[in-house]
């Protein structure tokens, strides 16, 4: 059985960085894809990056230039690095993996982020 594994979340001031990690048990080979979603309270999930295989990825527009999506050479593990961080960033944060195209398959079970002064 897959399960997806966060770690890294935590409370910070605005401005400051924070690394979010997140590890696949029970599977060694690589994902389609890896992504990390976000919802903040009283939100729908959203995306926030994604990662392909194949090294393609994907931003939300309100994180460009500040978060970089990677992932191991096996392609079962996805990184989340978050720099100038803001308020507006606080939400909890799930990791997912993808076999395919069709969404999403396993989600891990949030970490949570709070950006506070």
């Amino acid at each position: 059985q897959v399960r997806l594994i966060e770690s890294g979340g935590g409370l910070v001031q605005p401005g400051a960085s924070l690394r979010l990690s997140c590890a696949a048990s029970g599977r060694t080979t690589g994902f389609y894809a890896m992504g990390w979603f976000r919802q903040a309270p009283g939100k729908e999930r959203d995306i926030v990056a994604s990662i392909r295989l194949n090294g393609n990825t994907y931003y939300t527009d309100s994180v460009k230039g500040r978060f970089t999506v990677s992932r191991n050479k096996a392609g079962n593990s996805v990184y989340l690095q978050m720099h100038n961080l803001e308020p507006e960033d606080t939400a909890v944060y799930y990791c997912a993996a993808s076999l395919g195209r069709d969404g999403y398959d396993y989600w891990g079970q949030g970490t949570q982020v709070t950006v506070s002064s």
